[in-house]
């Protein structure tokens, strides 16, 4: 089974990923979790382009995301399918999946007012190391501040912030258009109410699936 999850930042898609990876038993590859990790490790030149981007809330350039896509989806816990979280973005890497022959079951997007979308951000905290999301009104941790398995410190995104939230909301609605109806031609697209709670959502996620 190889997902997609679509949705603005702050829309979820981090929480149902979770969700559906613990059900299915699939893995979820993140975007936003490469690249904060391939900016640690990668080139001086990328490693500056990569934190520019996450800085000011805009794409990072699609050769950098599809380059680390295609090496990650081919690690030996894909093998049985994948959750992607925040990839595709553009219609650029659509279209790189489909010469790569990496073939999609289904596009989930969850639609959340802009609103509430802020408000669900700004109180996000996340385990770096793992990629996990809590928040502290909810989904909060047991332990404040404190990633559940590991104890570890939870950190508040450097891109949690009112004027970068809303710049990423302003780029997510700028291709999602384009990368909807892309995936609409092919018949794979459904979409969610995402401003109901979270087991809604996710029993609406497991009923399409």
């Amino acid at each position: 089974m190889h997902i997609i999850l679509l949705g603005a930042p702050g829309s979820g898609k981090g929480t149902q990923s979770h969700l559906i990876s613990k059900k299915l038993n699939l893995p979820i590859i993140s975007t936003s979790y490469l690249l904060k990790k391939q900016s640690l490790y990668s080139s001086k030149k990328e490693n500056i382009i990569i934190n520019n981007c996450i800085q000011n809330g805009i794409l990072v350039p699609d050769n950098i995301v599809i380059n680390l896509i295609k090496k990650r989806i081919t690690k030996k816990d894909c093998k049985t399918g994948y959750i992607l979280d925040g990839f595709p973005r553009t219609i650029k890497q659509a279209d790189s999946m489909e010469s790569a022959n990496i073939f999609i079951n289904c596009v989930i997007e969850i639609i959340v007012d802009e609103k509430t979308l802020i408000k669900r951000i700004s109180g996000r905290r996340v385990h770096t190391q793992s990629g996990r999301i809590y928040h502290t009104i909810f989904s909060p941790p047991i332990i404040k501040n404190k990633d559940d398995l590991t104890g570890e410190k939870l950190i508040i995104r450097s891109d949690d912030n009112p004027k970068t939230i809303k710049k990423r909301i302003e780029e997510y609605n700028k291709t999602k258009v384009c990368l909807i109806n892309f995936f609409k031609k092919r018949n794979k697209v459904f979409q969610i109410n995402g401003n109901q709670s979270i087991e809604k959502i996710h029993q609406d996620i497991v009923d399409i699936i």
